[in-house]
């Protein structure tokens, strides 16, 4: 099961996709739609990275001070 649908479910949804778009038009969808999810996910690893950055930062922050003082 996929999305909790049966195959029937995504067989109908194929077939009016298919009358829809038709069939020339039906492979350039689905690439388009895997090239949206593949840069959405990207996008959220990205946010994910930048948040570890940014948590680094912010412990590494106090520490820098502390140096700085005892230097001066």
């Amino acid at each position: 099961m996929v999305f909790g649908m049966g195959p029937l479910e995504l067989m109908l949804i194929l077939g009016i996709a298919l009358l829809i778009f038709g069939p020339k038009n039906l492979p350039k969808l689905g690439k388009s739609l895997g090239q949206t999810v593949k840069n959405v996910r990207e996008g959220l690893e990205g946010d994910e990275e930048a948040a570890k950055i940014e948590e680094a930062a912010k412990d590494e922050a106090p520490a820098a001070e502390a140096a700085a003082e005892t230097v001066v």
